[in-house]
């Protein structure tokens, strides 16, 4: 059994007495604190760009891990999202590309730009009935057809 010293228990008494409990309304900590900055920025922003200049230079791989971090940092970023499955497409992984598209669909809706990627991604796939129809879907919401008739031209000529 430990033995307890009473001049280590009266300075704890004292302490406690001094710094006791307010039970006051107006005792709210306005201490300043700078040890955790408030997000001032989207923080997947350096990623969503680097994932850009590597699907420029066709670095997919690179683009893939890029848009990916940006997606695990900020969930709905949509640009993101499409970055990393039209850089799951260029890859030939379809599989990851569905998903990635699926959840494209989930945070920015059925936009003509997605769908129009989402028809590429069949054509790239062989599938030349379902890339048709996406794409003409696509066509018929855009108001500049260009990138989509491109398509539908490199659709025709497979």
């Amino acid at each position: 059994m430990r033995h307890r010293h009473p001049a280590a228990m009266a300075a704890l008494a004292a302490v406690l007495m001094i710094t006791g409990c307010t039970t006051s309304s107006n005792s709210v900590d306005t201490t300043k604190t700078t040890a955790i900055q408030p997000a001032s920025k989207d923080v997947s922003a350096s990623d969503l760009a680097e994932g850009k200049a590597q699907f420029r230079e066709a670095n997919y791989g690179l683009a893939e891990k890029h848009f990916r971090k940006a997606v695990e940092l900020k969930a709905d970023n949509a640009e993101a999202w499409m970055g990393l499955a039209a850089s799951y497409d260029e890859l030939g992984r379809f599989d990851f590309a569905d998903r990635a598209y699926d959840q494209l669909l989930k945070v920015a809706g059925r936009k003509p730009q997605i769908v129009n990627n989402m028809g590429y991604s069949q054509l790239l796939r062989g599938n030349k009935t379902k890339a048709r129809v996406l794409l003409l879907e696509a066509k018929a919401h855009m108001a500049d057809p260009t990138v989509v008739d491109a398509n539908l031209a490199l659709l025709n000529k497979s």
